[in-house]
């Protein structure tokens, strides 16, 4: 028998997922399949990271759905070319469906796959899915890619306006999935790794809290934000019903998710941001990187309690509130003249939601060295932020109970100086 494979990544949902949809309107039954890839799981350092144990629960609630209409889901570990060969064996397979993933090793990885498809005589096809507009479709009038965030979202919202976003309604074409008993599901342990406990929110879209975002957004010790980042993150909610709810309940929501869109963007484009400043001038800032005072920061010590909250609320949980991220990136960056890749190194270990493009677009913004950036001479003070976001101590009272007791630490460094040898140390390197 001759049939499709979808194959899930970034899009662990059955509802209004693009590739799929596709794959089930062609014809032939429609095989599901999920590889746990070798090549990214191995660059883990935590085996009980609780994003393996995420993905482990999407995909076991996606077996069950599936297994409802007589199908399931075939799980694999190892590397996807070596997986679509042995499929290649078990199946006559006419074409692999999945989405598209922007990231520099997805990008080198679906080429690779691509091409040894094609030696089998199976067709490879990639449909857009994880966001509204990619690669080139909003640039300037030159042809150019944006590289300031405010143009480039008004063209997004221009072409919004003109484009009528089609939903991919693969939920009502369950009939066409394989018909065949259920495939086991490897467990964790299988290849290397025990359960990571992380509460994870829940994926129903709050219209509450999207009405409200502008005004409540900045307070993190406020229930103000959609905490939905971990499910566009591995797409287990549609990023075009997400956009919709959004355009219609609140401005300041929306362009939140057109800069997830701009970094994907940039990263597409200026894939040298992955290792290097986007500004290449500021790769010749000279960081101290004093590594006692980047072990403080990571484990919450620093004795700024906006800093210290974040941290721990990172490490505890696995997110951190988004203007407690801009404020421990600031002081590590500027206070403590840590080199930006050291925290977007962390904030990669630890962030449930970590996603390359916006993670590496934050980091830079706060460091002064990406595109349309903060001016390298703006520090945030942690002590004021946390009087104007935090004022009845909400927040920093939640992760530091022993605050005003001897137990907390005293600041490692003073802000009015660490501002100005910020200031300095950027000043010498882009003078020279």
């Amino acid at each position: 028998m001759m049939l499709n494979v979808f194959w899930f990544r970034r899009d662990l949902r059955l509802e209004d997922n693009a590739g799929l949809y596709h794959a089930l309107r062609d014809g032939l039954p429609v095989l599901p399949v999920f590889i746990f890839d070798e090549n990214i799981i191995e660059t883990l350092q935590d085996p009980s990271d609780a994003r393996i144990t995420f993905i482990h629960d999407e995909i076991f609630r996606l077996k069950n759905q599936l297994e409802l209409n007589g199908s399931s889901v075939y799980v694999k570990y190892g590397k996807p070319a070596e997986i679509f060969q042995q499929l290649a064996q078990e199946y006559t397979i006419k074409s692999v469906y999945t989405n598209h993933d922007y990231e520099p090793y997805a990008r080198e990885r679906d080429t690779s796959v691509e091409k040894h498809l094609k030696s089998l005589n199976i067709a490879f096809k990639t449909y857009k899915d994880q966001v509204i507009f990619e690669k080139n479709e909003v640039r300037k009038d030159s042809g150019k890619p944006y590289t300031v965030f405010t143009p480039y979202s008004r063209k997004w919202k221009e072409l919004f306006q003109q484009h009528q976003i089609q939903s991919f309604p693969s939920e009502q074409l369950a009939g066409n999935f394989i018909k065949t008993s259920p495939f086991p599901l490897p467990d964790l342990e299988s290849f290397g790794f025990t359960r990571g406990v992380r509460i994870v929110p829940p994926r129903e879209v709050d219209r509450e809290v999207i009405r409200n975002y502008d005004l409540f957004r900045d307070f993190p010790g406020v229930s103000g934000t959609s905490k939905l980042s971990v499910h566009l993150r591995f797409g287990t909610i549609s990023i075009r019903r997400l956009v919709m709810t959004a355009a219609e309940l609140n401005g300041v929501f929306l362009n939140e998710l057109i800069w997830r869109e701009f970094y994907m963007m940039i990263l597409w484009h200026f894939p040298h941001v992955v290792h290097s400043s986007f500004k290449k001038e500021y790769d010749i800032i000279i960081w101290r990187n004093n590594e006692d005072e980047y072990t403080a920061w990571c484990q919450g010590l620093t004795g700024y309690p906006m800093v210290d909250a974040g941290m721990r609320e990172l490490n505890q949980t696995g997110y951190m509130h988004n203007r407690a991220r801009m404020v421990t990136a600031s002081f590590l960056t500027k206070h403590l003249l840590i080199d930006w890749r050291w925290g977007e190194a962390y904030f990669a270990e630890k962030l449930m939601d970590y996603e390359l493009a916006s993670n590496n677009g934050g980091w830079q913004w706060v460091a002064g060295t990406g595109c349309d950036a903060a001016p390298y001479f703006r520090v945030f003070n942690p002590d004021l932020q946390a009087a104007k976001f935090d004022p009845e101590k909400k927040y920093i009272n939640q992760w530091i109970p022993e605050l005003n007791t001897l137990k907390y630490p005293q600041k490692i460094v003073d802000h009015t100086a660490a501002r100005k040898r910020a200031i300095e140390a950027y000043k010498s390197a882009l003078q020279k």
